[in-house]
């Protein structure tokens, strides 16, 4: 029987067109910024999203690290989510490893951080504070996408007050692709999200599918300060090309078809709708939360890994369709769930 892994979308596998195009990769050391790959996986994304530059790391841990790097000192700090990626999951590496404070706020229901919160939380120009320069904000945000109107008024806020913008697109594509309007193509839809920040982690291990790295974005001297700490981090890497080209076919097919994943997750909050002791929370992508009563969770986690089925968290489970789930597979996860309640 099939492993169905719902744990994350990073645990997707590269496909055998992904595979023959990172074997035949043109190789360069980049470190010395001579693979051709690499460079033209930085080019093309910048150039996609309307940026000046780009930046190949090996992870979206240490891009958004090596963003905050560029646009902080140390002694400086930055606003962001109590659930914000780079300020929970990041094993603080802004503050142990950069010296730079993050001023955590609490989110509202939608993901965002309100517009008062952020302006209370900007210190006054007083040696006795930390210089608040930055406004980090994540998009999208435990499966929901930011309101647009929301955004272009906290980046507003944030400029207005001196401060540069950071937005951490984990799983950006999942909010172009759900949020494209009308008559809106998908690249209007990107550039669209993108507007008003000044730097951009694009993760390409999560709904990609690519085995590995993300792209940080912004002006020229933000990426050269950027390559600088991550020369200092460790994540200068030599014939990259060969992941880098996993990123370009990812680009090139992987992201409209983010769309499946977002159908595969409504089928599967529409086929558990209505069970008796479980509550199913879904947003507009790939992501579905379900709340486990915590007399119910150690047999309802045997039962599901009984049955090979994977998921992540305890009482409050996480359930990521991605490209190696297929519908078949959410219909058989939804009956093995059903037979247990």
């Amino acid at each position: 029987m099939k492993t169905i892994d719902l744990r994350s979308d990073t645990v997707t596998r590269p496909s055998p067109a992904m595979q023959a195009a990172m074997a035949a990769a043109p190789l360069g050391d980049d470190v010395y910024g001579d693979d051709p790959t690499v460079n033209r996986l930085q080019a093309t994304l910048a150039e996609r999203l309307g940026f000046a530059a780009g930046l190949f790391c090996p992870s979206g841990t240490q891009s958004n690290l090596l963003a905050l790097m560029a646009h902080c000192q140390r002694g400086d700090e930055y606003i962001v989510g109590q659930e914000a990626h780079c300020y929970k999951w990041e094993a603080g590496g802004a503050a142990v490893l950069a010296s730079i404070q993050p001023q955590p706020l609490d989110h509202a229901a939608d993901g965002s951080l309100p517009l008062e919160r952020i302006a209370a939380a900007i210190k006054a120009d007083d040696f006795h504070h930390a210089r608040t320069r930055l406004l980090a904000l994540e998009n999208t945000i435990g499966g929901k996408v930011l309101p647009q109107d929301y955004v272009e008024a906290a980046t507003a806020l944030a400029h207005g007050r001196g401060l540069q913008c950071h937005l951490d697109g984990a799983r950006f594509f999942n909010a172009a692709v759900a949020s494209q309007r009308p008559r809106e193509s998908l690249a209007q839809a990107e550039r669209r999200l993108v507007a008003g920040f000044d730097s951009v982690s694009i993760c390409l291990s999560k709904g990609l599918g690519a085995p590995v790295g993300s792209v940080l974005l912004g002006s020229q001297s933000l990426i050269a300060d950027a390559r600088r700490w991550r020369k200092m981090l460790g994540g200068g890497m030599r014939q990259a090309g060969v992941l880098a080209a996993a990123g370009l076919y990812a680009l090139e097919h992987n992201v409209a078809r983010l769309a499946d994943d977002h159908a595969n997750a409504r089928l599967l909050a529409e086929l558990l709708a209505g069970v008796p002791g479980l509550r199913v929370d879904l947003g507009p992508t790939n992501m579905l939360f379900m709340q486990i009563a915590p007399e119910q969770a150690d047999g309802f986690m045997a039962h599901l890994q009984a049955q090979q089925v994977l998921a992540s968290g305890r009482y409050t489970l996480r359930l990521v369709t991605h490209l190696d789930v297929s519908e078949a597979d959410v219909r058989r996860v939804a009956q093995t769930i059903r037979a247990f309640f």
